[in-house]
């Protein structure tokens, strides 16, 4: 709490407005991903993303060559969750997203120290996997 009179409770609400946002854009992003894995179409991003692996070399270990039109047609979903890493959880997990969601409502309606220093890991993690997202090839 900052301690401004009637801005006291404001950075607590849009940090936990943000965490919101971030956590249901994450959760569209990883649904488009999971979609192009299902359907045969990922890519290196998708399954980079997914997975939490950064390498491309490595990548192609764990699943294998892409056909030539460098897509992973072959790949399941059920081999991204068996390659998944904590870096993927953290970019693209669902349950991550769904908590740090849960967090931040709970948090608008019920404020105490403990919900902030829950809503504060929470917002680590999203801006952790932000910051590993950006670091994954294009």
């Amino acid at each position: 709490m900052s301690g401004y009179g009637a801005f006291s409770g404001f950075a607590v609400t849009a940090f936990c407005l943000a965490i919101i946002l971030i956590s249901i854009v994450s959760l569209i992003g990883a649904a488009s991903r999971r979609l192009a894995v299902d359907e045969g179409r990922a890519g290196i991003r998708d399954l980079c993303e997914l997975t939490g692996i950064s390498n491309p070399k490595e990548l192609q270990d764990v699943f294998g060559p892409p056909d030539m039109h460098r897509i992973w047609r072959h790949v399941t979903w059920y081999q991204v969750v068996e390659a998944r890493r904590p870096a993927g959880h953290l970019i693209s997990g669902q349950y991550v997203n769904w908590l740090a969601i849960g967090l931040a409502v709970a948090a608008l309606f019920y404020t105490n120290e403990l919900t902030l220093l829950f809503v504060f890991f929470a917002g680590m993690a999203k801006t952790g996997g932000i910051i590993l997202a950006r670091r994954l090839p294009r």
